[in-house]
């Protein structure tokens, strides 16, 4: 039995919770807010396109998407009286079941909206977690998901379930409260024991990951993140490094659960690649929590690669949005070194002979080791992107000379295990002298297993 199997789907937090998932796709209508003084280093016409690639993740009819230009935010449904009129009248025209707002709304905004509309209405927030919720495909990506869906639903339980008014007495599956308990009290303690339940169970997932990453510092491979804006090509650039698999479509959020690979850079030297969940503007504080254990990956890496689809007109603004993310998780190029790749160069126009490189006036967002232009569906700038990694875990790695006894037939095997072993020199009465490179989360165990036995140190 699944972990969702053990909640009941009409129980709040259900799998069917937000979006009715019936043969026929649920016709659906977009609109984006240009709310009026509002600041975003996106565009309107990039945000409505996001939006629309968010809607067209998951099985939606989409009818019409408009932008709606709005003046001030009415604090009652966030659109004017004149607008929500046209919207109800085009509910009403086009068998609209759904509506989808480009913006964070209240629990009174969305409750108000649909009343006056007619159709069932979601916010940004809610449609990630919508499509976060089809994606999830291991038991901590479903866990993650639903803790997120759960408090975002605990939040605004007033209006989520047209039968909360009535009342109900003890007795039934599920049903714990006495008589004349609420419906809305008994759902609320649900969602709450639930919330306890899924925390657990991840917190125990947390524990096996960081005993994971424990074994793997134990290993001399260093790791390499890719990270990067929804779509900007992550797992297409993992699959043509590692010759892995991966999911990896046109779609917004194609990968939730992080992959690692090995990968063989051009010296011979070894890495682990882990491909991540894309980041998006605005992304729910409750799913970048939920999914914190999973962005440690990122947090843990000794090289970054932060991938960046180049040929989107908005990929400056949206690179800003991951470098918030990074920050928000304590990454600083400061410590862990950022490549910035400049991925689908091939989805760019050719330039004449005379003409400046297109993408000669384009610069890096933030403090980055290297740039890399690269194209992950030809495989242009792929050997230059893995030489730049290379060049990074150099500079950041410390080269020692060490001596080892021949008495001392263990340390040879922590070099083995811990370090990487470029050359040895031929061995004496004494025992033999190694060239080693030692990554730095290594650093200290070396220093404190061969102090006094460390002939000479390269930077």
């Amino acid at each position: 039995m699944t972990d969702h199997d053990e909640l009941d789907d009409d129980l709040p937090g259900g799998p069917q919770a937000f979006i009715d998932r019936r043969e026929v796709p649920t016709r659906a209508g977009l609109i984006c807010p240009d709310v009026r003084g509002s600041s975003s280093a996106h565009t309107i016409e990039s945000r409505k396109s996001e939006f629309e690639g968010l809607a067209g993740a998951i099985r939606l009819d989409i009818v019409f998407s408009e932008v709606l230009k709005v003046r001030e935010i009415k604090p009652a449904t966030f659109l004017g009286g004149g607008h929500v009129e046209t919207l109800a009248q085009r509910v009403k025209n086009d068998d609209i079941d759904l509506l989808l707002v480009d913006a964070a709304l209240t629990p009174i905004q969305q409750r108000n909206l649909e009343k006056e509309t007619g159709a069932k209405v979601l916010d940004r927030t809610a449609l990630i977690l919508e499509i976060f919720g089809e994606r999830a495909a291991t038991r901590e990506g479903v866990l993650q998901v639903e803790l997120a869906h759960l408090n975002y639903q605990k939040s605004r339980l007033v209006r989520s379930w047209t039968h909360l008014e009535r009342q109900r007495g003890s007795g039934g599956l599920g049903f714990m409260g006495g008589p004349g308990e609420t419906q809305i009290e008994s759902d609320r303690r649900q969602l709450t024991d639930r919330i306890v339940l899924l925390e657990d169970r991840l917190e125990k997932v947390k524990k096996t990951r960081a005993q994971q990453r424990r074994q793997r510092d134990d290993t001399p491979f260093p790791i390499v993140a890719l990270v990067g804006y929804t779509n900007a090509g992550k797992s297409s650039l993992f699959n043509a490094l590692t010759g892995a698999g991966v999911f990896a479509e046109n779609l917004l959020f194609a990968t939730l659960d992080t992959t690692v690979r090995k990968l063989q850079l051009p010296h011979g030297r070894e890495v682990m690649i882990s491909d991540t969940v894309g980041f998006v503007a605005d992304l729910p504080t409750d799913l970048v929590a939920a999914f914190r254990a999973t962005l440690e990956e990122v947090v843990d890496a000794d090289v970054i690669l932060h991938v960046r689809d180049i040929a989107n007109n908005d990929h400056l603004a949206q690179a800003l949005d991951v470098l918030k993310v990074l920050g928000d998780l304590g990454v600083s190029p400061e410590t862990t070194p950022v490549i910035e790749v400049w991925n689908k160069i091939d989805l760019l126009a050719p330039v004449a002979d005379g003409d400046d490189p297109l993408l000669a006036s384009v610069s890096p967002a933030g403090k980055v080791a290297a740039v890399v232009q690269v194209s992950a569906k030809t495989g242009q700038g792929l050997d230059e992107l893995k030489l730049a990694v290379e060049t990074a875990l150099a500079d950041k790695s410390r080269t020692y000379h060490v001596h080892v006894p021949h008495s001392a037939g263990s340390d040879i095997g922590w070099l083995h295990a811990h370090s990487e072993i470029i050359s040895r020199d031929e061995p004496n009465e004494q025992g033999s002298g190694y060239v080693v490179r030692v990554e730095p989360r290594q650093k200290a165990a070396f220093l404190e297993r061969f102090n006094g036995r460390i002939g000479s140190v390269e930077a």
